[in-house]
C-alpha cells in the first residue's frame, strides 16, 4: 500500500518551475515550430492567399510535386548498430568550395512578394550557416545587394535564357564581376507551366487590389504594411510587369533555347557551371560529355511539366552513369533533413531547398530562414546518428531502400517476361513453379535493384498471391 504524506513545500517549489514569458511574438511562433510543416502552417496564417499559393502550389493537378514528396516518404533506412556517431561532420566540398551542410538555398523568383526581406534574408541566413545561396534571374534583389548581404560566403546565380539574349548575358557578367562562383543554367522553362492556383487567385505582378484580396488582407495587415512601406519590387530581368507570373514568363522566356545557348554561356562564364532541370539519364550523359561541372536533377518543384519524372527516383540511375565524372545534385520535395540524408546516401553530392526556405521566410523573415536551416540540420544530424554514421562520406546505398508505389507498366511487364522460365521441349504439360513473394520495394544495395521496375514485379507477385 502506498504511503502518503503532506506535500513538502520546498520540494513542491522545486517542481513548480515557471517558464519565463517570451515577449517577442515572432520568437514565440518560431520556437513552436519543430518541422518544416509547422513553418508552412505559420506561413499560411501570415501570408495573403495569392502569395502563399504561388509558393505552395505547382503546375496543373500538382501531381509531380505530390509524387516527389511521396518518394522521400517512401524511404526505408537501414541503421547500423553499435557504431557510435557522437561527433557528426555534415560539411561537404561542393563545386570547388566548402559548405557546412549538404544543402543550399535554391533560386526562387519574386521572393519579396512572399515576405519583404526576400533574398536579403536568405543570403544573410546562408552566410551565417555557411551554405551557398542561389539568386534567381527573377529575383527581387539585385546581384550586388545579395553580394553585400553575403560578402564572404558562397553565392550562386541562376540564369534563364531570355528572348533578349543580351539581358541574360549581362546578368551573367554582373554576377561574375560580383564574385558569384557558380552559374546555375536552368533549362526546364522554355515556357511557363500551367500554375492554376495563380489563375484562380488572380495573382499578378504587382499584386492587384480586388474585393477578394482586401477581404483576405484583413487578418494579415502586417503583410500589406510591409509591402506598402518598403521599396517597390524591382526585377533584374523584367523591364515591365503586369499579369500573372505565367504571362510574364511566357513574355520573357525563349522556347528556342538549345545547346548552342549553353555553348555561348559556357564561354562567357569564368566559374563553375551547373545545369538545372535535368530529367533523364541520356541528357545527363550528354551534358557531362560537354564539360559542365554538375547537374541538378529537378522538375522545377513540380511547377513546369506535371507528371514529370521524380528526381529522387532518377538519382541512382544517373549517379551510376555519370557520378564518377560530375557533381550530381537534386531538388524537389525536400522537407526534412532525413530526405537530404537519403539523397546523399544514393549518391547526390548536394541538395537544394526552395519551398522549405520560403515557408521559413514567410513565417518570420530572416529569423524564419534561420529556423528552416536549424530544423533541417537538426533532423539531418539526428538521422545520421541513428544510422550510425559520423560523416557524409560514410553514407551509401546500403543505408536506404526506395519503396515503390508508381512504376512504369512496360518495364514491369518486360521484367516479368524475362523472369519467366523458358518453355520446355517436351509436349507433356508441366506445372510451373512460382517464386515467393517479395516486399514491394526497390533495394539499392545492388546496382540493378535501384530501378523502380524491380519493385513492380515484386508488387505484382504479392498482389497475385493475396488475391
Amino acid at each position: 500500500m502506498v504511503e502518503r504524506q503532506f506535500p513538502n513545500v520546498r520540494e513542491l517549489a522545486q517542481l513548480m518551475q515557471f517558464k519565463k514569458p517570451e515577449l517577442s511574438a515572432k520568437k514565440r511562433r518560431l520556437d513552436a515550430a519543430y518541422t518544416i510543416s509547422d513553418l508552412r502552417t505559420i506561413a499560411q496564417r501570415r501570408t495573403p492567399k495569392a502569395a502563399f499559393d504561388y509558393t505552395d502550389g505547382s503546375a496543373e493537378g500538382e501531381i509531380s510535386l505530390a509524387r516527389a514528396r511521396q518518394a522521400f516518404e517512401d524511404v526505408e533506412f537501414h541503421p547500423g548498430i553499435l557504431r557510435p556517431a557522437v561527433d557528426v561532420d555534415t560539411s561537404v566540398e561542393i563545386l570547388g568550395g566548402p559548405s557546412a551542410l549538404p544543402f543550399g538555398i535554391a533560386p526562387t523568383g519574386f521572393t519579396r512578394l512572399m515576405q519583404t526581406e526576400g533574398e536579403i534574408a536568405g543570403a544573410s541566413a546562408a552566410a551565417a550557416a555557411g551554405i551557398p545561396f542561389t539568386l534567381s534571374t527573377l529575383g527581387t534583389t539585385s546581384i550586388e545587394a545579395v553580394k553585400a548581404a553575403n560578402p564572404a560566403g558562397r553565392n550562386w546565380f541562376q540564369l534563364y535564357v531570355m528572348r533578349d539574349r543580351e539581358i541574360s548575358y549581362s546578368l551573367a557578367r554582373r554576377a561574375a564581376a560580383s564574385g558569384f562562383d557558380t552559374l546555375m543554367f536552368t533549362v526546364d522553362t522554355p515556357v511557363a507551366g500551367a500554375r492554376l492556383r495563380d489563375k484562380r487567385n488572380g495573382f499578378s505582378i504587382p499584386p492587384q487590389l480586388t474585393l477578394g484580396t482586401v477581404i483576405n488582407a484583413i487578418p494579415r495587415p502586417w503583410w500589406w504594411i510591409d509591402f506598402l512601406t518598403t521599396p517597390p519590387l524591382e526585377f533584374a530581368s523584367l523591364s515591365s510587369t503586369g499579369g500573372t507570373v505565367g504571362d510574364l514568363l511566357d513574355a520573357a522566356m525563349d522556347p528556342t533555347i538549345s545547346y548552342e545557348d549553353l555553348e555561348v554561356i559556357r564561354g562567357l562564364w569564368p566559374g563553375k557551371i551547373v545545369i538545372k532541370g535535368v530529367q533523364n539519364v541520356e541528357d545527363s550523359k550528354k551534358l557531362i560529355d560537354l564539360g559542365v561541372d554538375g547537374i541538378v536533377l529537378s522538375n522545377h518543384g513540380g511547377r513546369q511539366l506535371d507528371r514529370a519524372p521524380v528526381p529522387f527516383w532518377l538519382l541512382p540511375d544517373v549517379v551510376r552513369e555519370v557520378g564518377k565524372d560530375a557533381t550530381v545534385m537534386v531538388d524537389t520535395g525536400i522537407m526534412n533533413g532525413a530526405d537530404i540524408v537519403a539523397a546523399v546516401a544514393l549518391g547526390a553530392k548536394f541538395t537544394l531547398i526552395g519551398r522549405a526556405y520560403l515557408y521559413g521566410l514567410m513565417a518570420g523573415g530572416r529569423q524564419g530562414v534561420d529556423k528552416t536551416i536549424d530544423i533541417l540540420s537538426t533532423q539531418l544530424v539526428r538521422t545520421m546518428r541513428l544510422l550510425g554514421v559520423a560523416s557524409l562520406d560514410e553514407l551509401n546505398p546500403s543505408h536506404v531502400t526506395q519503396l515503390a508505389r508508381l512504376v512504369p507498366v512496360h518495364r514491369a511487364a518486360a521484367e516479368a517476361a524475362d523472369a519467366s522460365p523458358a518453355p520446355t521441349r517436351t509436349p507433356a504439360p508441366r506445372a510451373r513453379s512460382t517464386s515467393a513473394a517479395k516486399p514491394a520495394r526497390t533495394a539499392t544495395t545492388k546496382p540493378a535493384a535501384s530501378k523502380p521496375a524491380t519493385a513492380a514485379k515484386a508488387t505484382a507477385k504479392t498482389a497475385a498471391k493475396g488475391s
